[in-house]
């Protein structure tokens, strides 16, 4: 059995020495074959130099710069397509995914399933990013509302893949993909593995703010045609509701002789108005998704490789 580690590095360069030998202890337990891909997604401080530099002292290590800083997922996505392990783990390079779970993820492999997600009991996130995601995760399962494609609270891109997963993984040429996105929509046989999620030992999360909000944009609008459905469903409840309001008027009008200029008439423009820009909107997000998937451009752009 050999298993290949997909690490996606960004601006990470304290840590990855201490996670290659809590690697390299937890993976030599189990086997001798495995190969570990560190890549490099744009990172702007030393993190490449890091790279090189394990590279350069184990075989086993393969390193990847990235041109430019394409996205978490689209290194997790290079990596994917470049690991040939039976089996491929998926975690990040900040020290909170802990390697010694690894074992209980290929006991699960085992018993037949294709996919194991990890779920963690407690976040050690802020609680401004624990808020957010939870309200995301609310969201995104009520607007999808599909079980198999829906988020599961808690579970993180820490996961292990079959190379039956990974080769339809590798199938996929969404333009703007999420990996656990992805693998709800793949299917196959699953489980999960809970794990305690430590603190960050160092640095900070890049995701700010506006990353957040357009990373859940991004996923909505990328997995789910949704947002369409409702934005009809909305504009049929306000024509209902502009016909019944015209019928009230024209009654009042005969029976209390209504005179015009109501302030409510402002009020109801500014909201119609509102919505019809919403609703432009959101069909200007998937005409956007279209265009980009048109163009037909690589996902990633690789610079540097070593071993």
């Amino acid at each position: 059995m050999k298993l290949s580690i997909v690490i996606p590095v960004y601006n990470s360069q304290e840590s990855i020495y201490e996670l290659i030998d809590l690697l390299k202890k937890t993976l030599e337990s189990i086997t001798q074959e495995f190969d570990i891909y560190l890549i490099d997604d744009g990172s702007q401080d030393a993190s490449w130099q890091k790279i090189q530099e394990v590279c350069s002292k184990y075989i086993y290590i393969k390193g990847i710069k990235f041109s430019r800083n394409f996205g978490q997922h689209k290194a997790i996505s290079a990596g994917i397509e470049l690991a040939t392990g039976d089996y491929i783990i998926v975690m990040d390079c900040d020290l909170q995914d802990d390697p010694s779970y690894i074992p209980k993820l290929i006991e699960k492999v085992k018993q037949g399933f294709d996919i194991v997600y990890t779920k963690k009991r407690v976040r050690n996130h802020s609680i401004f990013k624990n808020t957010s995601t939870k309200f995301f995760q609310f969201i995104f399962n009520r607007l999808v509302g599909e079980k198999e494609r829906s988020y599961d609270e808690g579970v993180g891109s820490y996961s292990l893949i079959s190379r039956k997963v990974a080769d339809s993984y590798n199938r996929i040429s969404d333009a703007h993909r999420h990996y656990l996105m992805v693998l709800r929509w793949l299917g196959f046989e699953y489980t999960f593995v809970e794990i305690e999620h430590k603190e960050r030992k160092y640095g900070k999360s890049s995701y700010n703010l506006t990353k957040l909000v357009n990373h859940a944009i991004d996923g909505l609008t990328s997995q789910s045609d949704t947002l369409l459905l409702l934005s009809v469903k909305i504009g049929l409840l306000i024509f209902a509701i502009s016909i019944a309001a015209i019928i009230y008027v024209v009654i009042l009008y005969f029976s209390k002789n209504l005179l015009a200029g109501w302030a409510s008439t402002i009020v109801t423009i500014l909201f119609t108005s509102s919505m019809c820009l919403l609703t432009i909107g959101i069909n200007g997000l998937y005409i956007g998704k279209n265009f980009e998937q048109s163009k037909n451009r690589p996902l990633y752009i690789i610079d540097k490789e070593i071993n």
